[in-house]
């Protein structure tokens, strides 16, 4: 089953950027749609960034263009860099792995509606202004 384990997460000024990492190992995250959410105290999860096993990204409106999310195949190794971070950003994000069939429908939407096959332990974000 696939492991995930993602970090990266610190403290920045609002304008700064971050890179987070996730490491998958257990399983091919090919077979997987992958992306990561974010969740803030008492908010829902949300969606960030989705990348399926044919490299296509996916991106909620808000964040397009801030936000890329990328892999490394040799180091099976998933990324989320983020930029121009506002102290909205602040949550404890999360890499996850989504059934496959989920990425082309619905993209960044399934790692805040779907149910999960494997999600990281979390990696805090804050912003300060």
């Amino acid at each position: 089953q696939v492991h995930l384990v993602d970090s990266g997460g610190d403290s920045v000024q609002s304008g700064g950027s971050l890179r987070l990492s996730c490491v998958v190992s257990g399983d091919s995250y090919d077979k997987y749609c992958m992306g990561w959410f974010r969740q803030a105290p008492d908010k829902e999860r949300e969606g960030v960034a989705s990348i399926d096993s044919d490299g296509t990204t996916s991106y909620p409106d808000s964040l397009q263009g801030r936000f890329l999310i990328s892999e490394d195949n040799l180091k099976n190794t998933l990324y989320l860099d983020m930029n121009s971070l506002k102290p909205e950003d602040t949550a404890m994000y999360y890499c996850a792995a989504a059934p496959r069939e989920f990425c082309p429908v619905m993209g960044w939407g399934a790692f805040q509606a779907v149910d999960l096959v494997a999600r990281g332990q979390g990696t805090q974000v804050t912003v300060s202004s």
